[in-house]
């Protein structure tokens, strides 16, 4: 991890780099006080602040009320000589309280501790990321001469891509839209198929395949005239997709 040390007295500064080098760890910064840190912080961007309490300037209790505000907040680990503010260092989110002498093993508990949640943490960032990716649009939206309008998945036929804009078709009509179909079948690949380079269908619209030439199709969709074409590299997993319907 990176570690940003601050303390106004420079044996305990030596001490703490000497600690956190022999953990493996990685000091990107020492400074004298909490002011200091702000700064180092926002530039070094550091897993966890090693922090004094008594200091000029701006105390440890001070700054770390500050570092709680700030996106995303280092892991606070207090180093201190005085025992009597450890109800205050809880308040200020602080993740350890170490009084000095600091023993190696207790540095190595207090950073352990500091890994495990940040662990934790981006598990949970994980799972969250997958499940904001399974959770589908419900509506398409589309700016018109009629200001936004807002077209239900379910109620779009097919998709179709000319140059920079793609045609939404639905019950109601059609309406342009800025997107990408590599972007729409990624996100819709549950309900829509590609039967062209061009071309995005619903499937639960399709009707069926017709033949209108040796070798060539086109898909027959519910509910509308409109006939699309299916391109040869498509046709197989349209097929597939059909016999699934």
């Amino acid at each position: 991890m990176d570690i940003l040390i601050c303390d106004d007295e420079q044996l305990a500064v030596a001490r703490l780099t000497r600690l956190v080098t022999q953990l493996g760890h990685q000091v990107v910064a020492t400074v004298n006080h909490g002011l200091q840190v702000i700064e180092s912080v926002k530039q070094k961007k550091p897993d966890v602040v090693l922090l004094d309490i008594q200091m000029p300037e701006m105390d440890g209790l001070a700054c770390a009320q500050m570092l709680s505000q700030m996106q995303p907040m280092p892991a606070i680990i207090f180093c201190t000589a005085y025992s009597e503010h450890a109800l205050e260092a809880i308040q200020a989110r602080a993740n350890g309280y170490l009084l000095k002498p600091i023993e190696l093993q207790e540095l190595k508990t207090a950073l352990d501790q500091v890994t495990e949640l940040n662990q934790a943490q981006m598990t949970t960032l994980e799972k969250e990321q997958i499940m904001e990716e399974k959770v589908q649009r419900q509506q398409i939206v589309a700016k018109t001469y009629r200001g936004v309008e807002l077209i239900p998945i379910e109620n779009i036929y097919y998709f179709l891509a000319d140059q920079k804009y793609v045609t939404v078709r639905h019950k109601n009509g059609s309406v342009l839209i800025d997107e990408t179909l590599k972007d729409l079948e990624s996100e819709l690949a549950e309900r829509f198929v590609r039967i062209h380079r061009n071309a995005l269908v619903a499937q639960e619209y399709i009707d069926g395949l017709e033949m209108v030439s040796s070798g060539q199709y086109q898909v027959r969709i519910r509910e509308i005239p409109e006939k699309l074409s299916v391109s040869r590299r498509h046709l197989a997993a349209l097929r597939e997709k059909m016999q699934n319907l």
